[in-house]
């Protein structure tokens, strides 16, 4: 399609958006009484106009019913987990028992990590890409130096090529070879919190297998965003945040994924509490513990229902819409927005490199721009006009149109808005 940057064209986009009626379930910011052009879906996605009503719901429980809420609510508290991972084995691409929700992201890595980082010997090492997202990397520090090895020694990072913003994946598989016997475990963000360079998870995962690592997969910014295909791809396990893309809320619960080859295995290491407990024996509250089948084993506590509630709100959109329909309409609105940074480049003196792959497989959501001649006054003026979006050091604008709220007339404005700022700062 030959796009324009017009506000007449970019509303018969909208027109033809199959998903359009979606933005009026969600809760938009108000700035001078409309909503804003909201690019943050990859840090906090909107709330689900439906996420109170799940919550009323479980109040409302906790009001009649008080402890009985556990087993005679409308959703049981007991079992109220289980209503996700069908919905959720969909959205990455597992089977149903392949997936729990418990926790938040970085404990449940921590967790994971007990069953899937088990040094010994001279295979000791983790391979990790450089300047992981932060917690990534306090979180594999601590790791190793919990199982008393250096940092320093037992993790190796994959590096980007001098002056180049992402990485190449032949030097991923260089990496993993090189290091060879002594890898214990490759983990890895699938989307790179920073560029929004996708990884290609399923090659990868098998340079590690061949390797004899584990392979594990930071989806934070995957999940919701990109195709996944886990359980065909053969990953050992994987973890993500609800509160990007799947618009759970803040802090949310985490969603996990693993595989069924390590199911119901009797000597697998694993710190365990009553809710991964056999479900059917669980209120017997025997010595032993008889683990639940699946990926349920690896919970600890009961689920935190009052969080889990928007989670599932939010989850009923994806099951009524499905990936596909997302995806198809997140490569056009991303296309559309990089068209229209193209034209308002034409047209001010400043220059946009967006550092994110142009290949549409090697990219999500997110539109990482470098902001040459520009600073965070540029950013700043943004946020005071109407647009959230993210800034990043040294001088790099995240730009993430969820396709679930976002429109197309969204990122014309944007561009309108991107342009008065500019000249204004050049007056």
């Amino acid at each position: 399609m030959q796009f324009k940057n017009t506000l007449e064209f970019a509303r018969e986009l909208d027109a033809e958006d199959k998903l359009s009626s979606y933005r009026d379930q969600f809760i938009f910011p108000q700035h001078e009484g409309e909503n804003v052009i909201y690019f943050t879906g990859n840090s906090l996605g909107l709330q689900p106009k439906s996420a109170k009503k799940y919550v009323d719901e479980i109040m409302t429980d906790w009001a009649n019913l008080a402890v009985e809420g556990h087993f005679y609510a409308e959703k049981p508290w007991w079992d109220y987990h289980e209503r996700f991972s069908a919905k959720l084995a969909k959205v990455v691409g597992a089977k149903p028992a392949e997936v729990t929700v418990m926790n938040t992201l970085t404990v449940n890595l921590h967790l994971l990590m007990v069953s899937f980082y088990r040094p010994k010997g001279k295979r000791y090492k983790i391979i990790c890409e450089e300047k992981a997202f932060p917690s990534d990397q306090y979180m594999i520090s601590s790791q190793v130096r919990f199982h008393g090895y250096d940092p320093e020694d037992a993790i190796v990072e994959i590096k980007r090529r001098e002056g180049e913003n992402n990485f190449r994946t032949e030097d991923i598989f260089a990496k993993i070879k090189e290091v060879g016997e002594e890898c214990a475990l490759v983990l890895i963000g699938g989307v790179n919190y920073y560029t929004g360079q996708v990884l290609e998870m399923e090659t990868i995962t098998k340079a590690g297998h061949d390797i004899g690592a584990f392979v594990g997969w930071d989806l934070a910014h995957a999940a919701g965003n990109i195709e996944l295909n886990l359980s065909e791809w053969n990953v050992d396990f994987a973890a993500w945040c609800s509160y990007k893309y799947m618009n759970s809320g803040p802090g949310n619960a985490s969603g996990c994924f693993i595989n069924e080859k390590y199911h119901n295995q009797k000597d697998i290491p694993r710190f365990e509490g009553w809710w991964g407990h056999s479900k059917e024996r669980r209120f017997l509250m025997e010595p032993e513990f008889q683990p639940e089948d699946g990926a349920d084993a690896w919970q600890i506590s009961n689920a935190p229902v009052l969080a889990l509630a928007p989670y599932l709100a939010s989850l009923e959109m994806f099951e009524e819409v499905g990936m596909p329909a997302l995806i198809e309409k997140r490569n056009r609105i991303v296309a559309y927005l990089e068209f229209v940074l193209h034209e308002i480049d034409k047209e001010v003196d400043s220059s946009f490199e967006i550092i994110t792959p142009a290949k549409q497989e090697e990219r999500g959501t997110q539109l990482s721009v470098f902001l040459h001649g520009e600073g965070r006054e540029l950013f700043n003026y943004l946020m005071k006009n109407g647009v959230i979006t993210d800034w990043r050091e040294p001088n790099v604008i995240r730009l993430a149109p969820a396709p679930f709220y976002c429109s197309f007339e969204d990122m014309f404005q944007f561009g309108q808005i991107l342009k008065k700022g500019i000249l204004e700062k050049s007056k």
